[in-house]
């Protein structure tokens, strides 16, 4: 109504008073006698505008309404109901609404096109319940066979799809129905005794699907049918076990040799694979491999590309090593029908079948846990344990075939966890093109922190990095600003104390977009990690590198979410939810029906922080070191109850820290850490984390970078199925960290890594045709550009079923290029050891304004290096700082403060913290 009223102000003389229906009426009516069509004008309703008059065909003249008043650019029609019929072409119709007088409506509509329609029913503007409803419309007059439903247009894989074949008065004939798509799909028909037909199809993948309809051995008008299934609210879990062929390598080969060594085996029909250098349980380094044909092989082993001594050499393979999956024998009731809560259990023989890799992979509404036992007699036990009832699909493949049965579909019973569900659904346009020259911006949300603590660099497709300007918009908002100078993809490194924060480094591609899909989604942020119950947790998702598309987010858990969603306009987007129960949750991910990379996340929400809030973290360290105890300090500020603290390690170890009480409410928490890489340490109180919690701490000098580690080569490319390819992971200058690679796609791939000169050669070989998804990961966070989409063409050498995962995982050693090597002076090669540095003085507890704070370093038992001292307070930087050596690595070091206040003393040997720093110094 505001609307129109605006519309209208000039013509009741131009003051501010607004008009009301009367003067509207009183317009239309008795000055141009045109007609207006309003619903039930008696009933007090608020009237809704809609434009694009030329639509509207049911006024007395037929035509809408001729006039316009004013010169006004639009024709407006006010109605309260509108309904409107969406043709299969796309066309737009209108119906005839009719008034019952009753409190109900009568809708009524002559179809000019055949297929599939959609009705849709508003009021006040709004879908009434049950909008748009689908109909099918059939050019077939009375006696002949039709199909109509929504199961011959759309599913959810595991859900039946149904549909309905009317045969009213077709007479005699036979009828017959198939269902091709990505999976088997088992079909039901139900005969409803009045000339119609129920049929129910159970999809058990995503993809299209073809619904052939046959009536007297001929296709029904319509068919084949394309329904398009999605895979939405399904849960996958997968093991592979399996046996392989070994066969001792001729000549000797040193155990440091296998580093830098890789073999790959030819088979008679040319197919080309990656195999395995082991050391055997005879003593010598042998190679493992599953044989997929018989005949001779051809196994070649290289260093750095070069055959070594007796390389290539032949292998025989006989018939009855080569794995075969009919022979594969499965028992038991678990592949038919399973129950809730509890094991199910079948065998898997693989005894007389050949040497190959078995592989299972269970899908339904919940991910089933799966254990497999290994029998003494090579019998298989292999149990799945659901947690909701509803249909699974069980894939069992062995040497990358299905065995008999396989995939087999498997009604579950039983009660469920009553996990709720709550989705909504977000379209997100392109983001604006950016061009050398221009400010580029991306933006992310990180409350609870200062931007003094968080610094920035871009790295330009040349391999320049600078320093890039972080600004805060708004509170726990901030923006990354840079200036590209040249085309193509940077990459965007964000650090919130020296760590990547969550979905660091990002790619920003500066130009056209290159590709697009859910594999360049980014999300990162503490409401992907952990949560709160009754409160509002928050994360960031990154859209902008995947074009447009539509986000899809859902949480699943003990309690229904509230979702909020904010569109930051940039690519970028906020999104917050709250639950009411504390538990373990699912966050779903998805971009255009597909999941974006490691979604579903896991997250833990904890109950109401109650008295947790009340504790302070003191003298965390900012480094720590392999195999060194290292401790921080936690104040309870009269907080009641136990404190917990554990460690995590990049490769996902769990420790315990020990906990004392040092004075009343302060306690020190000291831990090892084992491994180099970014550590959480999960500090709780009475079962809830603490509102720092989890700290991350870098351990080790030479900590990781992804986003100094490039991957390029053909293997990145399109690839074609059966023949060996690779690529190279760079790591010169990224540090040393764990290298993990990780394939998904429509079957297994044969993988190896070995390192070379650059970093590491990662070869593979895809068998069948498809996309598949590469992960490189660095210490855990993923390379730029990571996962890569790769398309396999090709014959199929292997049975498509459920997605597959093949992966390697490789401790790498730290790369220098030999161009930065040439680079600048190198700094000597220091051996010390801060941890034997002691520090003494009154300037390192308390300081006087304008006078000569004094404190002693001693180094004389901690090894050479250099001594570092800093002094921050709240203006910044202190005005002087001396610093003396007095002679066998003893200093002496006085400073001068101008303001009061909380300053930090920061004193490192080399680049670790001596005990005790950074000191807290109030002056």
């Amino acid at each position: 109504m505001a609307l129109l009223t605006g519309l209208w102000k000039s013509f009741v003389g131009g003051n501010d008073k607004e008009s009301d229906w009367n003067v509207v009426t009183v317009f239309y009516f008795d000055n141009k006698k045109k007609y207006f069509s309003v619903s039930e004008i008696d009933k007090e309703e608020i009237p809704i505008v809609y434009a694009e008059a030329h639509k509207i065909t049911f006024n007395k003249t037929g035509r809408g309404l001729s006039y316009t008043p004013l010169n006004f650019v639009s024709i407006f029609h006010i109605d309260t109901r509108k309904a409107e019929v969406k043709m299969p072409s796309g066309h737009i119709d209108q119906p005839v609404i009719e008034d019952n007088r009753d409190g109900t409506v009568s809708i009524k509509y002559d179809p000019r096109e055949e297929g599939v329609h959609e009705l849709y029913v508003k009021y006040n503007g709004e879908h009434v319940q049950g909008s748009p409803y689908k109909f099918h419309v059939d050019s077939i007059s009375s006696g002949y066979v039709t199909a109509y439903g929504p199961g011959l247009t759309a599913g959810v894989s595991g859900e039946p799809s149904q549909f309905t074949i009317s045969t009213k008065g077709a007479g005699a004939g036979g009828l017959s129905m198939a269902v091709e798509g990505p999976s088997k799909a088992e079909i039901t028909c139900h005969d409803n005794k009045d000339g119609t037909v129920a049929v129910s199809f159970l999809p058990t993948a995503p993809g299209e699907y073809k619904v052939s309809v046959r009536f007297g051995e001929k296709h029904i008008k319509g068919s084949p049918f394309t329904a398009k299934v999605t895979g939405e609210g399904r849960k996958r879990n997968q093991i592979s076990v399996g046996s392989c062929s070994e066969v001792t390598l001729p000549g000797k080969v040193n155990d440091d040799d296998i580093r830098s060594l890789n073999a790959s085996i030819q088979a008679p029909s040319g197919l080309e694979e990656p195999c395995f250098l082991k050391r055997l349980p005879s003593g010598n380094i042998g190679i493992s491999f599953t044989p997929r044909e018989a005949g001779q092989h051809v196994v070649s082993v290289k260093k750095m590309g070069v055959h070594i001594q007796n390389s290539p050499f032949n292998i025989t393979v006989q018939e009855q090593e080569v794995g075969d999956a009919k022979k594969v024998k499965v028992s038991g009731t678990a592949l038919k029908e399973g129950k809730t809560h509890g094991e199910n259990t079948f065998s898997v023989d693989t005894r007389n079948a050949g040497y190959g890799g078995l592989s299972l992979s269970i899908e339904g509404p919940s991910k089933a846990e799966i254990q497999c036992a290994d029998s003494k007699d090579g019998v298989l036990a292999i149990s799945y344990k659901p947690t909701e009832p509803g249909y699974y699909i069980v894939n069992l493949k062995f040497a990358d075939h299905h065995v008999e049965g396989s995939p087999f579909t498997v009604k579950v019973s039983g009660e469920g966890s009553n996990r709720q569900r709550e989705k909504i659904q977000r379209q997100r346009d392109p983001a604006p093109l950016t061009e050398v020259g221009t400010n580029c911006k991306l933006t992310f949300k990180m409350p609870g922190i200062t931007s003094f603590d968080l610094a920035a660099t871009v790295t330009s497709p040349g391999g320049v990095s600078e320093d890039a300007e972080i600004q805060e918009v708004v509170d726990g908002l901030y923006s990354v600003h840079f200036v590209p100078k040249e085309l193509g993809v940077h990459t965007v490194s964000v650090k919130y104390r020296e760590i990547h924060i969550p979905g660091s480094p990002f790619q920003f591609t500066v130009g056209p977009l290159r590709d697009s899909g859910a594999h360049l989604v980014k999300a990162g942020g503490a409401g992907l990690e952990r949560g709160e119950a009754g409160r509002f947790n928050e994360f960031n998702v990154w859209t902008r590198e995947a074009g447009a598309g539509q986000l899809a987010i859902s949480l699943e858990g003990p309690s229904k979410a509230e979702i909020d969603f904010k569109d930051r306009k940039d690519g970028s987007c906020d999104v917050s939810y709250k639950v009411d129960e504390p538990g373990e949750y699912r966050i779903g991910l998805k971009f255009n029906e597909q999941h974006i990379p490691d979604s579903p996340f896991k997250v833990y929400i904890s109950p109401a922080v109650g008295d947790a809030h009340l504790l302070e973290v003191a003298q965390f360290p900012d480094n720590a070191q392999v195999d060194k105890p290292t401790q921080f300090y936690i104040r309870l500020n009269g907080a009641k109850g136990s404190l917990d603290g554990r460690i995590v390690s990049p490769s996902g170890k769990t420790d315990d820290c020990f906990i004392q009480n040092i004075d009343g409410d302060q306690y020190s928490i000291r831990f090892m850490p084992r491994e180099n890489g970014v550590h959480n340490i999960n500090v709780k109180f009475n079962g809830v984390h603490i509102p720092a919690s989890p700290l991350r701490i870098k351990v080790g000098k030479d900590d990781a970078d992804p986003a100094a580690v490039h991957a390029h080569g053909p293997g990145l490319g399109a690839v074609k199925t059966g023949a060996k390819t690779d690529l190279i992971i760079n790591t010169c200058n990224a540090g040393a960290g764990i290298l993990a690679v990780t394939m998904d796609g429509p079957s297994r791939v044969s993988m190896d890594c070995t390192e070379v000169e650059e970093g590491y050669k990662v070869r593979y070989t895809p068998l069948a045709p498809g996309f598949y998804y590469m992960s490189v990961k660095y210490n855990g966070g993923h390379i730029v550009g990571s996962p890569f989409k790769i398309e396999a063409t090709g014959p199929n050498l292997a049975e498509i079923g459920a997605q597959e995962t093949s992966s390697v995982t490789v401790e790498t050693v730290q790369k220098v290029s030999k161009a930065a090597a040439k680079q600048g002076p190198a700094l000597p090669v220091f051996k010390s050891d801060a941890t034997k540095v002691t520090s003494k003085g009154m300037g390192l507890k308390k300081a006087y304004l304008n006078k000569h704070n004094q404190f002693t370093v001693h180094a004389g038992d901690a090894g050479n290096n250099i001594l570092y001292v800093g002094i921050y307070g709240p203006k910044g930087p202190c005005d002087e700082v001396q610093l003396k050596h007095k002679g066998k690595n003893n200093y002496e070091c006085w400073y001068v403060i101008r303001d009061r206040g909380e300053y930090i003393v920061i004193v490192k040997w080399g680049d670790d913290h001596i005990p005790g720093s950074p000191y807290k110094v109030e002056v």
